[in-house]
Order: C-alpha cells, then structure tokens, then sequence
C-alpha cells in the first residue's frame, strides 16, 4: 500500500501537465501512487501523461470519455490504494517537500485530514515573472497545530476553501464514503468534498506552513450560460441533503450556521461572476433562498463581518435595492465600499508580505523543476 495516492483530475491542460507531473514523480515522499485521470481531453495531456506513465511506474492513467470533474475525481478515489489521498489540480504544482511532510504529520497525530496554507500565483506572460500570495487558512493563527473535530470548533469551517492542499485518510473518506457531486463541468463539487470531510471528521489539523502553488492567471473568468449561474446553488442544496440524513441531524444542528455562512459567501463571489443578464435574476434567487433559511433558524448573521451583515440585511430586505445598489456592477472600480474595502486590503497584504518579495530560498525548487522540464 502506498502512503499516499495523489489524484490529478486531467482535462485540456496541455500547457501546464508537465511542470505539475514534475513536481510530482519528484516527491521526496517516494512510495506514492499518483492517479491521472484524463477526463476525454482533446488536446495532448494524455500523451503527456503516457510518457510519464513509461518512465515511472508509480504513474496510473486511466483515460475516460468526459464527465466532468466530480466524476473524474471519484473515478479516481476509486482507483487509489494510498494510506491517505492528496489532490492536485494539473494546472498547479507542489513543492517537492508537500506529501513527506503531511504524511508525517498525519501518521503523527492519527489525522482524518490535514491541511495548509498555500500560495495563490499568477504568471505574466510575457516576461514569465511569477507573483505569490500567501494564503492562510486560519488568519486568526489560532488554530494552527492543534488537532480539532470540527463539529465541536465550527470556525474551522470558515477557513480558505480548498480541497487540495492537505490530505486525506483513505479509510475515513471510506468508512463516510466520501464522493464529489457528479454534476457536469467544473461545477463547484469541491464544495461538497470539502463540507463532507469536515462534518464526519473526528481528528482533523492545519498546519500554518504554504506548500501547494494554485494558478490563478484568471481567477474572474465570467459565467455568460444559463445553466452554469446556478451550479453553487446546486452544490449547497446538495450538501445540505446529505447534512439532513437521519445520521448527520446532530451534525446539521452543530453546523447550519457555518454552512450558511459560506453558502452566503458563496453566492455573492458566483453573483461577481455571472454575466450581467442573469444577476438581477440570480439576486432575488438568492433572497428567496436565505428567506426561508432564516425563517427556519439556520441563519446567525452575526457571523458575517459589519459590512457583510449590512449587505445581508439589505438583500433579505429588498433584493431589487440590493441589485441597484450593489449587485449590477461588473467592473471593480464600479463594485460597492464593501468590496472596494476588501481589495484595498488585499492590495495591501500582498504589498506588505514576505512572499511578495520571495527569495533564493523558496523559488528554489521551482526553478529547478522548470529546468528540468526544459532539458527533457
């Protein structure tokens, strides 16, 4: 049995395969199985994959036609035969320490999971510079290194959202079955993986430490289909049947607030997204949502900060006033105080962080793994 099975959900990803395998087959960790799943990609990622697969026997390919991404990530935790299961999306990379250092960690501590900080980055094209930001998952610090259930400390459940920058006992993820919505595309289903692990986990850590590297050379791309604007609220009604099962009641009970509160946050970053047509639309859907969940008692909006509530309040209250004064804008110059607040802030963070001026030290690897590729 290997340590760690790592699932590379693959589709049309060409131009960034190889320096992801790289940072793969090169793990410290040596006794890994990394699983790629082509998911009927068109272009030459299978290829790509093949040749790795001749050169490195931990490689396993299996090749589908395309179903979208929560089956191709449950075709391959089907597959995995790992003591704990990684995820790497194959447009990213991970540092060549990433998988020793959470697996010790792991077996450490008996984890169900355990995750990281991470960097986000982007890529300028033309002269290949990269710029990091240091994402935390606890900004508070708090909670890091410390082994927690999360149905008995919920604000772990308000940390960054990911589903890939830890990893996962295989035999919790069993024992729950834990599967992503096989819904079609890229349709948010790492929302159900991640609200799954933290309803059922027992013994679960966060480590205040980056190691995965998340592209983000287009993080606002814009939803302009009908049927892709409402695929959060798909995942969110999703998540909250399996929180409704007669054995999750407790669960629900401990959790609905927090589940509620990122299903808001949720939808007002989907609301940034959708094509301008559909968010007066997509405003009052969300409205009446919220209206029956507070009628219900699932709501505690003293969870959100000061502005978020203030926003919160005006869209329970009028959703076409919260559409005419915060909702229709699509240009960030135009988006209301809350947001503007929130970049400057970013802004900000990023200016003043460590890793904005990152050293030797830690674009060492990637460089080599660059290097690498290049005199293949």
């Amino acid at each position: 049995m290997p340590k760690v099975s790592i699932i590379v959900p693959t589709y049309n990803v060409e131009m960034y395969l190889e320096e992801c395998m790289e940072s793969l087959v090169r793990q410290t960790l040596r006794d890994i199985e990394i699983v790629c799943v082509n998911d009927g990609s068109k272009d030459s990622s299978l290829d790509i994959l093949k040749r790795y697969a001749a050169d490195d026997e931990r490689v396993v390919i299996i090749d589908k036609e395309n179903g979208g991404y929560g089956k191709a990530m449950n075709v391959g935790l089907d597959r995995a035969t790992g003591e704990y299961i990684g995820i790497v999306e194959p447009d990213d990379y991970v540092p060549l320490n990433m998988y020793e250092d959470l697996y010790q960690a792991a077996v450490k501590e008996d984890l169900d999971f355990v995750k990281a900080d991470f960097y986000r980055f982007t890529t300028e094209k033309r002269t290949g510079n990269m710029e990091l930001v240091y994402n935390r998952l606890d900004r508070s610090k708090e909670w890091y290194g410390k082994v927690v259930t999360p149905t008995e400390v919920p604000v772990v459940t308000t940390f960054v959202m990911n589903t890939w920058s830890g990893i996962y006992k295989r035999s919790f993820l069993e024992k729950y079955h834990i599967r992503h919505h096989e819904t079609p595309g890229a349709s948010f289903q790492d929302n159900g993986f991640f609200w799954q692990t933290f309803m059922y986990a027992e013994r679960a850590m966060f480590v205040g430490k980056p190691y995965y590297m998340n592209r983000r050379d287009n993080p606002n791309s814009s939803v302009k289909s009908r049927e892709k604007v409402y695929c959060m609220n798909e995942e969110y009604k999703y998540i909250r049947e399996i929180f409704l099962r007669e054995e999750n009641k407790e669960r629900w009970e401990k959790l609905k607030t927090y589940y509620n509160l990122k299903r808001y946050r949720n939808y007002i970053f989907t609301l940034k997204r959708i094509g301008a047509e559909f968010k007066q639309e997509y405003i009052r859907r969300i409205a009446e949502e919220f209206q029956e969940s507070m009628a219900a008692g699932e709501v505690d909006p003293s969870l959100l900060n000061e502005k978020e509530q203030a926003e919160f309040a005006l869209l329970i209250k009028s959703p076409d006033e919260f559409y005419e004064k915060i909702g229709k804008y699509t240009k960030q110059e135009d988006i209301s105080d809350v947001t503007k607040a929130t970049l400057s802030k970013r802004l900000r963070d990023i200016e003043t962080s460590t890793t904005y001026k990152v050293g030797k030290a830690v674009m060492y690897w990637p460089i080599k793994i660059k290097k690498a590729i290049k005199g293949k």
